[in-house]
């Protein structure tokens, strides 16, 4: 619709009120989708600031709060979002669900699935990166393993922290069946780089 032009000329204060004043971070599941399918026509294409905006009034909440599987309305628009704007998503909500205490399950299982599935390569190493600066947990150690099952080479500087961080932890994992699954992934995939 031609009124989403507005969303091109506001300030990111007048984006968070129309926002509000839409309610969108409440809007029904399946109206999610098709306001997304409008942001993908939208030309020119949103700022990242606008992006990160939508994607934090659009998802933040509903991911947060999944206690069960995300509705397949919600994992249509969340694709559909991460297809145009993937950097601003991965900054405002994968970066919240990695920085949430506690388990959290279903949130890693989404995370895992946009790795899988959705994300671009660049934006997978993005959210390993983005792993690797927050505590690794039981919980993360999922996220982990799905970056490494998309078999994307990752830059030397990554890799390096990424065994490193496997390194200082282990300690910590030394139960962990997850853990030890990782571990066997690095030595599998990277056994050249790996002395």
């Amino acid at each position: 619709p031609p009124e989403l032009h507005v969303l091109n000329n506001c300030s990111p204060g007048q984006l968070e009120g129309l926002c509000s004043f839409l309610q969108l971070s409440t809007c029904p599941e399946h109206l999610l989708g098709r306001f997304c399918s409008w942001l993908l026509a939208l030309t020119p294409d949103l700022s990242y600031t606008s992006a990160a905006i939508l994607a934090e009034q659009l998802f933040l909440g509903r991911v947060l709060s999944l206690t069960q599987p995300p509705s397949r309305h919600l994992m249509a628009a969340l694709a559909s979002f991460c297809s145009k704007y993937p950097q601003p998503f991965c900054r405002v909500v994968v970066a919240a669900v990695l920085r949430e205490p506690g388990e959290g399950a279903e949130q890693t299982k989404l995370v895992c699935e946009l790795v899988e599935e959705c994300l671009e390569p660049d934006c997978v190493r993005l959210v390993l990166s983005q792993v690797l600066e927050v505590p690794l947990s039981e919980k993360l150690l999922p996220v982990v393993q799905a970056v490494l099952g998309r078999q994307e080479g990752l830059p030397p500087e990554l890799f390096d922290l990424l065994v490193l961080t496997l390194c200082r932890q282990a300690p910590t994992f030394a139960t962990s069946l997850n853990y030890a699954k990782l571990v066997t992934a690095v030595l599998t995939m990277y056994q050249s780089q790996v002395s």
